[in-house]
């Protein structure tokens, strides 16, 4: 290889990584401004969520859809169409005047997100033909994904202290500009036999559609739209059954291991969304941080995470296999959501959060890989690239149920003690307890699931590195 193929060949590289970074990081960004875009914006506590919901049903209703095209008409436009859209539906909620457009910007923008990310892992796998070359582009690639995971927290607490929210969002203008215009020049140029080779539109907007309106239907409390969102998502089961080319073949589903690793991920990342979500709300409106120190507060959660799993967790699976790990993780998670039930208003960071902090981060990292790693074992070869999709679709998907359901009950426990004459931060926290306790019951299920349904001879391999860098 030339010194110019190899340059570009990094330069590659480093287009991919940068796409995966922006978007991971906009998972996270907006949790410490959700504050400041509440008064500004004049979003309801109720309809809060869905700052985070939209990009969530956006990412996770496309993701095996997106992944598909980019088979059929190559992977590197499919990057390059993903990162275009991303970065204009970006300028758009940095625009935004009212919650309608901002929830609208954000799904596009998860959207577009999912074409990115969807061909990521197999751009790298595909530019590096060399195993150890490929390593360690796999590993410069789960880095990237941790460390924003890690930062969206901080640089979204930083942007809004120091400017405004908006420019959390309007910073991937020039960043985005720059990742498609290199990408432009170096991604190879990839063909495939274009989309009549076929793909199921139909299937993906039932999913979205189903999706969209479950959240919908638990937020508003709405029985149409829970009837909506009980016909499409099983309309869509019923249409991967017929499709010529489904999107999610359901024969992955007589994998128990599969079957039972991906709800339990699901149950497992609603109750991490909702952590997050509860406790940005509350180191801001109770304890009375500002975004920046708020940002801080959470900072622990997503780097321990990320150490734990990236340096922790693959010395213990060597010697204990994916079980040992994944029902300790679980466990400690469960202890950690509990402990916040004893929060107070007038409690303090240290006492009241950090100890929760401290579980979840070191939980989580043994948690996230040991399903992961559990759930694509179980997948056989033909459906390596659906099971991936399918996992990081039940992460999208649980994370936005699970924080829509516990959001709404904790708004509605708040409103009920605002109504019975109790002070506006003891209320908010009236609320948060009940949806960490929530949360502690959703752990606790993903606890039961996994020690009783994965039973199985251990799996003693690394984690995927795309999902574990997705973990936030």
């Amino acid at each position: 290889m030339t010194s110019t193929d190899l340059t570009r060949q990094r330069l590659a590289l480093v287009v991919v990584c940068a796409a995966t970074l922006m978007t991971v990081i906009d998972e996270t960004v907006v949790a410490v401004a959700l504050p400041s875009i509440e008064h500004d914006l004049g979003f309801a506590r109720s309809q809060l969520p869905w700052v985070v919901n939209a990009y969530l049903i956006g990412f996770g209703g496309l993701l095996l859809v997106a992944g598909r095209v980019g088979d059929l008409v190559g992977r590197g436009r499919v990057l390059l169409v993903g990162m275009s859209v991303f970065t204009l539906a970006s300028v758009l909620c940095g625009l935004a005047q009212d919650p309608t457009w901002l929830v609208a910007a954000r799904f596009v923008q998860g959207a577009a997100g999912a074409l990115a990310t969807a061909v990521a892992l197999g751009m790298v796998a595909a530019l590096f033909d060399e195993p150890a070359a490929r390593d360690r582009a796999m590993g410069t690639y789960a880095f990237m994904g941790a460390l924003g995971a890690s930062t969206g927290f901080v640089l979204g607490g930083v942007i809004t202290s120091a400017l405004d929210w908006r420019w959390a969002f309007l910073v991937n203008l020039p960043i985005g500009v720059l990742v498609v215009a290199i990408g432009l020049r170096v991604l190879p140029r990839e063909s495939g036999p274009g989309l009549r080779g076929g793909v199921d539109w139909l299937g993906g907007a039932l999913l979205v559609v189903g999706l969209m309106t479950l959240v919908a239907a638990i937020l508003d409390s709405s029985l149409v739209l829970a009837v909506v969102a009980t016909a499409s998502l099983v309309g869509f089961g019923a249409r991967q059954g017929v499709a010529e080319v489904p999107v999610l073949p359901l024969e992955v589903f007589r994998s128990r291991v599969m079957t039972v690793a991906n709800l339990a991920f699901a149950c497992f990342v609603g109750a991490m969304f909702t952590f997050q979500f509860t406790v940005t709300l509350h180191l801001q409106e109770v304890l009375g941080l500002g975004p920046a120190q708020a940002g801080l507060g959470i900072l622990p959660i997503a780097a321990g995470l990320a150490v734990v799993a990236t340096l922790v967790f693959p010395r213990v699976v060597g010697r204990f296999g994916t079980m040992t790990p994944m029902v300790a993780g679980l466990s400690l998670v469960t202890a950690g959501l509990a402990l916040l039930t004893r929060a107070t208003a007038d409690g303090s960071y240290v006492t009241d959060l950090l100890p929760s902090v401290v579980l979840f981060a070191v939980g989580g990292g043994l948690t996230l890989p040991a399903m992961m790693t559990t759930a694509m074992s179980a997948a056989p070869a033909q459906h390596v690239g659906v099971a991936s999709g399918l996992l990081n679709t039940s992460q999208q998907a649980g994370g936005a149920v699970g924080l829509a359901v516990m959001s709404a009950v904790a708004a509605h426990v708040s409103a009920g003690a605002l109504a019975d004459g109790a002070s506006r931060a003891d209320a908010l926290v009236d609320g948060f307890r009940v949806a960490w306790a929530g949360a502690a019951g959703l752990a606790a299920v993903a606890l039961v699931l996994a020690a009783v349904g994965l039973r199985r001879p251990a799996v003693a391999a690394s984690p995927d590195p795309v999902s574990c860098g997705r973990s936030d």
